[in-house]
């Protein structure tokens, strides 16, 4: 089983005036992820607003991006907390050829790790040919996957649970497992994330630093000098000021003004909060564009 790597981004959702899901362009914003530099993208992340997208514009995004000449390089999140719907979801994932999955536990009830472990399972007896990778974000899900978790998954299924992305920060460092892939959640833990023997990201700010990760990512590997990681961070953390999903889409909007909308209660920033995050790049030397310039 060839072990999953690389830069990834949580790749946005463009929308229509109305609300309803462009799929269109939400296709080609992903397509050109890849072409920037990212080896694939997470399609229905959190920063896809996957918990607030209809399933039927879901599947109909799939259907068209089965059709994709980078299919194989994107790895589909649900965003879902009903198990029937997560398990049909990934069923029609499947009838399409795509066998990556992002899979957050449910949200909102608090679990223990057996439950977890309970839910899990019933994802992969459902679905064997399926790859998940966990998503460990208990800012959003409430739940903190701990190292037996994960351990005891990986144990039960070793051709399933392939990897995990740690936006909470208590894995990267300390979960060792062979041939299994961890992806920090932040840029700022890219380059301590490769020297721990991580496998790359999954970020939601790589809509906009696919190059920098890349190249930070590209020296890493060939021993260059990291010329590029600082700005990279820099640029993460002037994002992180914000909500990252309202600064991404109001950093975006200056080359299409499609992308200020948003569905509610999101929203884009308001007009002092753009100012003042569009001067924190300026200064970074970081506009849409020019992002590679150090």
């Amino acid at each position: 089983m060839t072990k999953i790597s690389g830069i990834f981004a949580a790749s946005m959702s463009v929308l229509n005036p109305d609300f309803s899901l462009n799929v269109k362009k939400t296709i080609e914003h992903a397509e050109k992820l890849i072409d920037q530099g990212c080896h694939g993208t997470a399609i229905f992340g959190s920063t896809g607003q996957a918990q607030l997208l209809p399933i039927a514009e879901k599947i109909d995004l799939l259907n068209k991006l089965s059709d994709s000449k980078y299919r194989d390089k994107h790895m589909i999140g649900t965003g879902l907390n009903s198990l029937t719907e997560t398990i049909n979801f990934i069923k029609i994932a499947n009838s399409l050829n795509f066998n990556k999955f992002l899979i957050m536990p449910p949200a909102y009830y608090k679990y223990t790790d057996n439950e977890v472990i309970k839910f899990y399972s019933k994802l992969v007896e459902s679905s064997p040919e399926s790859k998940i990778i966990l998503y460990n974000f208990e800012k959003l899900s409430g739940y903190k996957f701990s190292i037996d978790c994960i351990e005891k998954l990986v144990k039960k299924f070793p051709n399933q649970i392939v990897g995990v992305k740690d936006s909470s920060y208590n894995l990267f460092e300390n979960l060792k497992l062979e041939n299994f892939s961890i992806f920090p959640g932040s840029e700022l833990k890219l380059l301590r994330g490769l020297e721990l023997g991580c496998s790359g990201i999954i970020t939601a700010t790589c809509n906009v630093t696919a190059e920098l990760s890349r190249r930070v990512y590209d020296d890493f590997f060939s021993k260059k000098d990291q010329t590029f990681n600082q700005k990279l961070c820099d640029v993460r953390s002037a994002f992180d000021k914000f909500n990252l999903i309202s600064g991404l889409h109001s950093f975006c909007s200056q080359g299409d003004k499609i992308y200020e909308n948003i569905l509610p209660p999101l929203r884009i920033l308001n007009e002092n909060e753009r100012k003042d995050l569009l001067n924190r790049l300026k200064s970074l030397n970081f506009t849409i564009k020019s992002r590679m310039a150090a």
